[in-house]
């Protein structure tokens, strides 16, 4: 009955803490302190392109790492994450049916950040990157 009981606690703890820990990550900008997650409570990663074009793209992968495509279709790898807290919740803007986020990225051959708007529209399942590339989501939690 007592390992039971350990085994029941060490669960809980277990599950507890994989649910509870966004990661967070200190970025500099302008000599100013800011945070970045990946993980905001809707699927940003993914592949982002302008409606009804196959190119260029930005390629969002989950663990903060991804590919943005210029204008002239050449690709740089990057780094990732939305504006946060140094907790990890997301800092927005809230619109009518809609958020805005900060959208940071830095090029693999660069010390610099870049911010971006990154936006949910949620009427209409899509997310804005860059104001023009765009990905359309489903929502698990609509009840």
């Amino acid at each position: 009955m007592k390992s039971l009981h350990l085994l029941v606690i060490t669960l809980f703890f277990t599950v507890a803490q994989s649910y509870s820990q966004v990661e967070v990550n200190k970025i500099s900008y302008n000599g100013r302190d800011r945070y970045i997650t990946t993980t905001i409570g809707y699927p940003v990663p993914g592949t982002y392109i302008p409606a009804g074009q196959k190119e260029p793209s930005t390629v969002l992968n989950p663990d903060g790492t991804g590919v943005i495509q210029s204008e002239d279709l050449s690709k740089t790898k990057m780094n990732w994450g939305i504006e946060c807290t140094e907790e990890g919740i997301p800092v927005f803007r809230e619109g009518f049916n809609s958020a805005s986020y900060t959208f940071w990225y830095r090029p693999n051959d660069s010390n610099e950040w870049i911010n971006s708007q990154f936006s949910i529209h949620f009427t209409k399942k899509k997310m804005f990157l860059m104001g023009e590339r765009v990905k359309e989501y489903v929502d698990y939690d609509v009840q």
